[in-house]
């Protein structure tokens, strides 16, 4: 059950799920004015919020150092297999290459492979569940490497956020984002670009018209794809009932496989902020 499998700690928690139960996490550090955060299972998410939302500078995140990801790696007893946040988002690949050449300095002849999720959230956790099946279906390491690489190509991620002021504040937003949510208060239907950036499908005026934006998307991308072996991924930030809805408004128009609902972690609770949404197939 995900042996050899590690992740940043963007990926999120999947409790409907066994099958990542043995992940190793690195975690992020988020960082609130002189406060640092580690961002791991005993961090308290809600307790998070509120910090975020009484702090009035801007919050920060620190990716994990390279040798935190070389000691995630050297704990795997055999081939390890590394999900990271996408490199035009965080540091955190960069990071975990570097970890992968002290780690083969000390373990050679060790199979690594870094993959750079082109994505957050849900997307990793989409990753790691792929990483997962290939190996229980017994993929040798280089199977697995240039099937997971395919996987994460043909990934869909889209997001709709209550507030973008995190986002805005770090500069993930184009200048026009920035003032269309900061000023007309419009709701955007966001989602990862091929290259690993931030993109915008769609506004509504409400946060539902965006939800139902979303969902009509995903239908349309649906619409010429098999998804009897696809995955669908949502992450909520403090928001259970909004993603249980969410998950049947998709399934009723498109017939994935499974879908699975899992908890932000907490660098996600920061850019998604209290009532977000991320969805990815």
């Amino acid at each position: 059950m995900a042996n050899g499998l590690i992740s940043d700690s963007c990926c999120d928690y999947c409790e409907q799920s066994e099958e990542l139960t043995g992940l190793r996490r690195v975690p992020l550090t988020i960082e609130l004015g002189e406060e640092r955060l580690r961002d791991d299972e005993n961090l308290d998410i809600v307790a998070l919020l509120k910090k975020i939302a009484a702090c009035h500078v801007g919050v920060k995140t620190a990716c994990p150092s390279p040798e935190d990801f070389a000691d995630a790696m050297e704990s795997q007893e055999g081939d390890a297999y590394v999900v990271t946040l996408s490199d035009k988002l965080s540091g955190s690949y960069a990071s975990a290459q570097v970890g992968k050449t002290l780690c083969l300095e000390r373990q050679q002849g060790k199979n690594v492979h870094i993959f750079n999720s082109l994505s957050a959230a849900a997307a990793q956790v989409a990753i790691c569940l792929k990483i997962n099946e290939l190996l229980e279906q017994g993929k040798r390491f280089a199977e697995v490497v240039s099937e997971t690489e395919r996987f994460i190509h043909g990934i869909t991620t889209l997001f709709v956020l209550e507030d973008l002021e995190t986002l805005r504040k770090n500069g993930r937003l184009t200048q026009l984002q920035s003032v269309i949510t900061g000023i007309l208060k419009i709701k955007l239907v966001m989602c990862a670009e091929a290259d690993g950036t931030i993109g915008m499908r769609g506004k509504a005026m409400s946060n539902g018209g965006a939800l139902a934006k979303m969902v009509d998307l995903i239908r349309q991308k649906c619409a010429d794809m098999s998804l009897l072996s696809r995955t669908l991924v949502i992450t909520h930030c403090n928001c259970l009932e909004r993603a249980e809805k969410v998950k049947q408004m998709i399934l009723s128009v498109c017939p994935f496989q499974k879908a699975v609902i899992c908890r932000a972690s907490g660098i996600s609770t920061v850019y998604a902020s209290n009532g977000g949404i991320v969805v990815s197939f």
